[in-house]
């Protein structure tokens, strides 16, 4: 056989193999309602404890079940808790990935409503928890959506009233990308908890965390191009608080786990020199992805508090 026959051969060989590693790699990252795996590691198992009574102490506040519907027509869901006492400040807490608003922001429930005397709202994203969808938006879609909620307390409560977005990963990109995309005048500061530079890179550092680094470049691209077929919105391009930075419009508070691999903390010092409006950052030695709290809680909750305060 010529030899140009063979490395033909060995080149279809690679792209379908491309083709088929892009294809798994796009349903990984972008197409939800998949299993949850139990957690294995003592760490999260922990977590998963806390999460439940944090749960279930954000619950006994008896939360309002709020409903909007996008212009897509899916059902997004959220729970809202009013202040304490009459307030016009609103805090909405954006959780990440393949989670949901209780799980991964039911911690910050008493910060809010006890220390900051503010109505709590917290939604599921689509694709998660309650929300409809099936596929996944890194914050492309997402911070669409949290302007719908941010229009609906607009409605519902007045034009005088003052926004806290508090993100976390994912959620993190979301309410970055919010913020870069001329947000309403209510919107006051940002707070940005281990968010990603864009969700290409992301992902391909979610491939080397998994120890799948080798060809990860072609296969991302791939994934990309599933993406943009499927889900209609380009990873870098849609999906890209780091370009679209230098729009930011209020001021924002960055906060990384300096050991944070999945989002790596390369990532967060990009995004803080990248941003051209007033800013602090907050980072935690020894954190990993999403622990800051976790690790810090009281110094976590005083820089929060500090931030608020000074630009709300």
């Amino acid at each position: 056989m010529k030899k140009s026959k063979i490395l033909a051969g060995i080149g279809t060989v690679a792209a379908v193999a491309a083709a088929s590693a892009g294809a798994a790699c796009y349903k990984i990252a972008c197409v939800s309602k998949r299993e949850h795996k139990p957690e294995t590691e003592p760490k999260k198992i922990l977590r998963t404890e806390v999460r439940k009574r944090n749960n279930a102490f954000f619950q006994a506040h008896n939360p309002e079940d709020l409903e909007i519907i996008t212009p897509d027509g899916l059902r997004l869901k959220a729970w809202y808790v009013p202040a304490e006492r009459p307030s016009d400040r609103f805090a909405i807490c954006v959780h990440g990935y393949n989670c949901n608003g209780p799980d991964e922001c039911s911690h910050l429930f008493p910060f809010y409503h006890y220390d900051m005397n503010c109505n709590y709202l917290l939604p599921d994203l689509r694709g998660h928890g309650r929300s409809d969808g099936n596929l996944i938006g890194f914050g492309s879609w997402d911070s669409k959506d949290i302007k719908l909620w941010i229009d609906y307390l607009v409605e519902r409560f007045g034009g005088n009233i003052e926004i806290i977005l508090h993100g976390i990963s994912m959620g993190a990109a979301t309410v970055m990308l919010v913020n870069n995309t001329n947000p309403q005048p209510q919107v006051k500061a940002i707070i940005e908890d281990c968010g990603f530079t864009n969700a290409l890179e992301e992902v391909a550092a979610k491939m080397k965390e998994m120890k799948l680094n080798r060809s990860s470049g072609i296969i991302v691209r791939v994934a990309n191009l599933y993406c943009k077929a499927f889900s209609k919105y380009d990873l870098k391009k849609d999906a890209n608080p780091l370009d679209t930075m230098v729009n930011a419009k209020n001021p924002v508070l960055f906060i990384h786990g300096e050991e944070d691999t999945l989002v790596p903390f390369e990532m967060c010092q990009k995004l803080y020199d990248a941003c051209p409006v007033e800013k602090d950052i907050f980072t935690v030695p020894g954190a990993t992805h999403a622990y800051s709290y976790y690790d810090a809680k009281e110094e976590y909750d005083a820089k929060v508090k500090a931030f608020i305060e000074k630009y709300v």
